[in-house]
């Protein structure tokens, strides 16, 4: 299989926001996923690297940029395993690494393997920040319920990019990939379907979206999908500041009459 190239998404005085490359060829049945390496002066922090069936081709793809030595923090938005099933072996090769993920996670990554719990930074439910060592400010902000209970984005203050995890996700037919949206109208069919679905409520992506909206964001990094530049940024908040999602659509999923199953019964 080809790789895409590693795309930059900023890039300016050892400052660097990498979109990492992908498999051109996708595989059917295996979700598509994204990875994002920051770099600030040696140090390097990797965002969502994915899991045990992506590391080969972004271990590659980190290493062509960075000393593995540098990686010193790895960001989790949540506990999926497209997220952060790979996190023993990132912890094996990048042997200054800190892991930070919500709180509410930290007890689940046994499960992965992580017994270490020394390697483990748990990210309080209102966020905070991660200052690198040469001054570099990263913002973990609350997306609690979109869609994981305990969910953080990251907002470098540098390159003003937010990486939103699963916000902002697009789901693409088979052989349509594109790494950058900038026309969110054309754009926005390969998102509906999956925000509707993986969103809790129109209060959690309200609530978000007032948030976000306080911060410079020049740029939306999803861990699936495009990311969103420019107009378009503006565009996604308006609309997901909007949507109808989760509970709000309930009925869409449980249907609208009687269940056909009852107490007892398997037909």
């Amino acid at each position: 299989m080809t790789s895409v190239t590693t795309f930059p998404l900023y890039e300016e005085n050892r400052h660097a926001f990498l979109l990492l490359g992908w498999e051109e060829q996708e595989e059917e049945g295996v979700v598509q996923t994204n990875q994002y390496l920051l770099t600030s002066g040696d140090e390097a922090v990797l965002f969502d690297p994915g899991g045990a069936h992506v590391f080969p081709q972004v271990l590659a793809n980190v290493a062509e940029r960075v000393d593995l030595a540098s990686v010193r923090h790895i960001v989790y938005s949540h506990q999926d395993p497209d997220v952060s099933s790979g996190i023993t072996l990132w912890l094996s090769i990048a042997p200054r690494a800190q892991i930070h993920i919500s709180g509410l996670w930290t007890r689940f990554l046994p499960h992965f393997g992580i017994y270490d719990q020394k390697r483990i930074t748990a990210i309080a439910d209102q966020g905070g920040t991660l200052t690198l060592k040469g001054g570099d400010v990263i913002d973990l902000i609350p997306a609690h319920f979109l869609h994981s209970t305990g969910q953080f984005c990251a907002y470098d203050r540098r390159s003003k990019i937010l990486f939103s995890g699963d916000i902002g996700a697009a789901i693409f037919p088979p052989g349509k990939r594109y790494p950058l949206a900038e026309d969110f109208a054309a754009h926005v069919r390969y998102m509906e379907g999956f925000h509707r679905r993986y969103m809790a409520s129109n209060v959690a992506c309200r609530r978000w979206a007032d948030l976000v909206s306080r911060y410079d964001v020049q740029i939306i990094a999803p861990q699936h999908g495009a990311v969103l530049k420019g107009p378009a940024v503006k565009a996604f908040l308006d609309w997901f500041r909007e949507l109808r999602c989760g509970v709000d659509t309930i009925d869409d999923w449980f249907g609208k009459g009687p269940s056909a199953l009852t107490p007892g019964r398997t037909r």
